[in-house]
């Protein structure tokens, strides 16, 4: 078993690296299987399908994530550690090509997710939240930022906003949100990430 979890993460350190080079529809077994010197039914022994693969691509991301926010302790504060958990989700997502794409919607395969979980939870009710109100503000901020990164990397650099605002010359504004929504990805992302934690606070925080 242990020479069969240590394939699974190999496999999936690499698949994460090739990642970066070929995107998520430029990622497949056969690719993988040649970085990493073997016939692609070996893969087979492991992983299923591509679907298995990304589960634990998302699972060794995680775990990196972990490792990495362990580092420092959260703010006791519970606006400032919900923000910071945040933050810190959007940066791991964006050192890999279409990381939230991977990320988003897949099992993890191990229990790696519930010590982080645990511990922003464990922040909310001990700021007064209820279990659930704690559950829902944890999963509204997750969904958030899986959604916000999800768009800046499909979207990518460089983006024409006068091209836009031309097209939509009719549309005022319309036109003039151009600049909000595919400008400063990071002062877009502080100021969505603002509204959510008012919202946050006052929908199902304390009281």
């Amino acid at each position: 078993m242990a020479t069969e979890r240590l394939d699974r993460i190999r496999v999936a350190r690499t698949a994460l690296r090739l990642l970066n080079e070929v995107g998520l529809e430029g990622l497949t077994l056969r690719g993988i299987a040649k970085e990493l010197d073997v016939k692609a039914p070996a893969l087979y022994w492991h992983f299923k399908d591509k679907q298995a693969l990304l589960d634990e691509m998302a699972t060794e991301m995680l775990r990196r994530m972990t490792a990495d926010l362990a580092e420092a302790p959260p703010p006791a504060d519970w606006r400032e550690a919900y923000a910071a958990a945040m933050r810190g989700l959007r940066s791991h997502l964006l050192r890999y090509r279409d990381g939230a794409r991977v990320y988003s919607g897949t099992h993890f395969t191990d229990l790696s997710y519930a010590a982080p979980m645990e511990a922003q939870l464990r922040t909310l009710t001990r700021a007064g939240f209820t279990p659930g109100a704690a559950a829902r503000a944890w999963q509204t901020g997750y969904s958030y930022t899986i959604g916000y990164v999800i768009e800046e990397q499909a979207t990518g650099e460089g983006y024409d906003l006068g091209a836009r605002e031309e097209r939509l010359s009719e549309y005022p504004l319309a036109a003039q949100a151009g600049e909000e929504l595919f400008g400063s990805r990071d002062e877009g992302f502080e100021s969505g990430l603002a509204a959510l934690v008012s919202g946050v606070g006052a929908v199902l925080g304390p009281g």
